[in-house]
């Protein structure tokens, strides 16, 4: 098993600071989702940044705090695949 952390748009607002705007209030609470996957057992000796592509889910890379930190296998999503699937 592993935590996949899916980054998300920090700013809800394109330009969270235009305007005079404090941009603390444009924050997205849901920018970050963190998802338990199931891997390969061999992906817990992966090199910090070591790439890899998750099917159907996209881009990940090894985390370069928390991977291998008390046995965690943790990775980051670079970028989506693009879905479009039914279209």
């Amino acid at each position: 098993m592993a935590q996949a952390q899916l980054h998300g748009r920090l700013f809800t607002d394109p330009q969270p600071d235009a305007g005079g705007k404090n941009f603390l209030d444009a924050l997205n609470p849901d920018s970050l989702k963190v998802v338990t996957a199931v891997v390969e057992p061999s992906l817990a000796a992966a090199k910090l940044d070591q790439q890899f592509q998750f099917e159907r889910h996209g881009y990940f890379v090894a985390d370069r705090a928390d991977h291998g930190v008390g046995g965690k296998v943790v990775f980051n999503r670079v970028t989506g695949l693009k879905d479009s699937w039914g279209k």
